[in-house]
């Protein structure tokens, strides 16, 4: 009796645990655990990238996003920062917001409650020190919380963002063309719209696609009225 007493508690805690982890595909799961997915009253779509950054993929973004005068946000991993803080600093230095994804980038459902505060304490540090600009908004890898994940993000102050939008970049199997019409297909004002700028955990090359995608992407918002935001508070 004791046994099954247990199992079911240990089965009850893991189920606690993975409660928000659905929230990328169930957006009123989001929404109903605090998650920004989208920005209500926001005139355009906010433009957001993850993974770097990166050597080859991030210059070639910000290009696109200078020539088109398009503010972005970009989720940093620390470990990739460690690597390359001058290229960290000159996605701020561009105007546009670095913020924490990761330092290294591991399933939040696998750590424990004290990996996953130092994992993000760490990627932060590094963040900040990089580019001279404070974190406040943070995105977990694969865009999964666990409970205790979510709990950890607001006692730092963080927001935690999700996205409403995405080109799945990170696929083998994509290309331009995809990534772009993936990416603006319903596409309404207040979408948060997640792309890559880097391949480091994903499929090799994949930031040459998001790169050749990015302008069409733009153009197309644009023809449907739609201009790239910030990710406001």
């Amino acid at each position: 009796m004791i046994g099954r007493l247990l199992g079911a508690g240990a089965c009850a805690a893991a189920v606690a645990h993975a409660v928000p982890a659905p929230a990328p595909v169930i957006p009123a799961l989001g929404s109903a655990l605090g998650i920004r997915l989208r920005q209500p009253g926001a005139a355009g779509v906010a433009l957001t990238f993850d993974d770097g950054p990166h050597p080859q993929g991030t210059p070639l973004v910000l290009e696109v996003l200078r020539e088109a005068r398009a503010p972005a946000t970009f989720f940093l991993a620390g470990e990739q920062v460690v690597r390359r803080p001058a290229l960290a600093a000159e996605i701020v230095a561009a105007g546009h917001r670095a913020e924490l994804h990761c330092h290294r980038h591991r399933n939040q459902l696998r750590l424990t409650p004290r990996q996953l505060i130092e994992d993000a304490d760490r990627a932060r540090a590094a963040i900040e020190e990089a580019t001279g600009q404070e974190v406040r908004d943070y995105r977990p890898p694969y865009g999964i919380f666990s409970a205790s994940g979510l709990r950890a993000v607001r006692r730092r102050g963080w927001r935690p963002v999700l996205w409403s939008l995405w080109g799945r970049d990170w696929s083998r199997r994509a290309t331009a063309g995809s990534i772009a019409e993936r990416a603006t297909v319903g596409a309404a004002a207040g979408d948060i719209l997640l792309l890559h700028d880097a391949d480091h955990y994903s499929a090799g090359g994949s930031w040459a696609r998001t790169a050749e995608a990015l302008p069409a992407i733009l153009e197309t918002l644009d023809g449907q009225g739609l201009k790239a935001v910030s990710l406001g508070r």
